[in-house]
């Protein structure tokens, strides 16, 4: 496995070493020892799969409490990722790094407790997978507004177009105003 960084620090990029031949591929996506010699010692306890349209946009998302590390790969189609750090004590506070994920990259996006997440579906249709490393707590969970100016994510959208949203992510507050990590 090959551990990039991003513009984030804590916010590695995974490539695994796929085998092909005739029959198809094979991949490790998940290897606890290769994952903590790069730095990243995550217990997952939950994986997640979702399957979202074009022109979706689910995010950014985190919990304040039970915060969750992520681990996400796109298994058909491409998305837009997106980290932003809410560490209030990080250097990078309110910064964000983003990357493209799709089924034919293979690529994985770690993310670290104390990030909200979030992605754009670039395809016809994407389906994600998640390892986190604690339990949704739908108490906990928070959302920031996916075009807040503050943080200037900068969303590659089919000629402006605005995205698809869940009423959840309409209501998504501004930065300046959301719980943050410390």
């Amino acid at each position: 496995m090959e551990f990039l960084p991003t513009r984030l620090p804590d916010v590695i990029v995974i490539r695994s070493e796929v085998f092909e031949d005739l029959r198809g591929f094979f991949m490790e996506t998940w290897n606890r020892k290769d994952f903590e010699h790069a730095g990243i010692d995550a217990d997952f306890v939950q994986d997640n799969y979702s399957r979202s349209v074009a022109g979706t946009v689910r995010g950014l998302h985190y919990q304040i409490k039970q915060a969750q590390g992520k681990l996400v790969r796109v298994v058909k189609g491409e998305v837009f990722d997106v980290a932003v750090d809410l560490r209030k004590s990080s250097p990078d506070f309110g910064q964000w790094a983003s990357e493209i994920l799709s089924a034919e990259n293979r690529k994985q996006i770690w993310i670290p407790p104390g990030f909200a997440h979030g992605f754009l579906v670039l395809s016809e249709t994407a389906e994600f997978e998640y390892k986190c490393t604690d339990y949704y707590a739908p108490e906990h969970e928070r959302t920031i507004c996916w075009d807040d100016p503050d943080i200037g994510v900068d969303w590659p959208l089919a000629d402006g177009e605005p995205p698809t949203l869940s009423q959840k992510d309409q209501a998504g507050l501004p930065l300046k105003e959301a719980q943050v990590y410390d």
